[in-house]
């Protein structure tokens, strides 16, 4: 016979052991995913067939169109509505190609469907792109930034909706740098672009979703539009808050992390100085064969930026700016994401830079205006038209003004 304090124990630990298995079992799917704070518009799905019930669906997605449990948007629309057509930004529908390469149109490998590039000579979807489907779906992940493409396509996407009678709805997905601050100034009348379509902060605080209902509202488009919500995610959250898996949104862009710093240092592909692209860690890298990585440093550092420390820092580029070789300059180290300004940051750097280095440039384009205006939304920054402080004060107002009209868009 067993000692009765001997059963015991081996009782309580058993009955610990199911206890954890209760708990775990009900922290993960079916398919032992662990299931997220957030859920995504594709994960309520369900709740929302109505906008497809009889209808010829056409979607705009790529790799990150994903729900929470790791299944394509293209798999679960294919399999839920009559999903008939495919449409692909930058990076391709599943991520593969380089920044600025042209899409090519397709067939699906694993739907058969036909995929329609939207980046390349056609932007827009045109007519001919449209005849065959009755809504329009959106569903890509978005980095928070407003140099980045993916919201152009959609805008551009909203506009030929209109156009052509389809009812365009959107997926919404996390701010992956928080819905909360707003950063940078707008851009101007005269320098619109594919990184820069309509007057919107550099940091815009706002889901892909809210920036539908923006764009369509304050900017004309006025298209049926219809937002399948997230449930769970707070403007307070950063990406890796909401327990859902990432998918690199473009090739130099492959952790949240690395969103947090793309609107610091990505104003830098204006210029003749490294981002860090072409290494394993881009936009958290700034340098040049020509900059003092120490002096830098130690430069930047005695500003007391909030959330961020500046290392000296070396590097060899794969591709893009200064390939194999050797770069000095600073590696960003955030210490605080909600303290740190990534805007105002960016802007202190390029200042630093530009006052130390007699070697330092912008670049320029002979078919559109340089690179660095349409970054930073007017050739304010280029031809030194403020100093940094009084640059940050107009930027600053121009943010809490946008914030103010971007408020009735918020959706949580």
């Amino acid at each position: 016979m067993r000692p009765l304090g001997k059963m015991l124990r081996q009782g309580a630990v058993f009955l610990l052991a199911i206890m954890v298995i209760a708990v775990s079992s009900s922290c993960f799917g079916a398919a032992g995913v662990k299931e997220p704070v957030v859920k995504l518009g594709i994960d309520n799905i369900d709740q929302h067939l109505n906008l497809f019930l009889g209808k010829r669906v056409g979607l705009i997605t790529n790799a990150t169109g994903i729900n929470s449990q790791y299944q394509s948007t293209v798999d679960v629309l294919y399999a839920k509505t009559n999903l008939v057509a495919l449409y692909s930004p930058e990076h391709g529908i599943r991520g593969a190609v380089p920044a600025g390469d042209t899409v090519s149109s397709q067939n699906d490998a694993k739907t058969g469907l036909p995929v329609n590039s939207l980046y390349g000579n056609t932007k827009k979807p045109t007519p001919e792109m449209l005849k065959d489907i009755d809504v329009l779906v959106f569903d890509i992940q978005d980095v928070g930034a407003r140099s980045y493409t993916y919201i152009y396509t959609m805008a551009y996407a909203m506009q030929s909706a209109k156009e052509n009678g389809k009812t365009f709805v959107v997926l919404d997905r996390p701010n992956p740098i928080g819905g909360v601050e707003v950063e940078g100034g707008l851009m101007k009348d005269g320098y619109e672009s594919f990184i820069g379509l309509y007057p919107i902060p550099i940091r815009h605080g706002m889901t892909v979703g809210e920036l539908a209902q923006l764009f369509n509202k304050e900017f004309g488009i006025n298209c049926d539009l219809q937002v399948v919500p997230m449930t769970g995610w707070k403007r307070s959250m950063y990406y890796s808050d909401t327990g859902l898996p990432w998918v690199m949104t473009s090739p130099n862009i492959p952790t949240p992390d690395t969103a947090i710093t793309y609107p610091c240092t990505g104003v830098f592909g204006g210029t003749n100085v490294s981002e860090g692209v072409g290494t394993t860690r881009p936009f958290d890298f700034v340098g040049a064969t020509w900059i003092n990585a120490d002096a830098l440093a130690e430069r930047m550092n005695s500003m007391n930026l909030p959330g961020v420390v500046f290392r000296p820092a070396y590097y060899q580029p794969k591709y893009g700016k200064f390939i194999d070789q050797q770069c000095s300059g600073v590696q960003l180290h955030i210490t605080d994401r909600k303290a740190f300004r990534p805007v105002k940051t960016g802007m202190a750097l390029l200042y630093t830079i530009r006052e130390m280095n007699p070697d330092f440039a912008f670049e320029t384009n002979e078919k559109s205006k340089p690179m660095i205006d349409l970054v930073t939304g007017d050739d304010s920054v280029r031809v030194e038209r403020y100093t940094l402080d009084e640059l940050m004060t107009k930027w600053d107002a121009e943010a809490t003004e946008f914030k103010a009209k971007a408020k009735k868009y918020y959706l949580y």
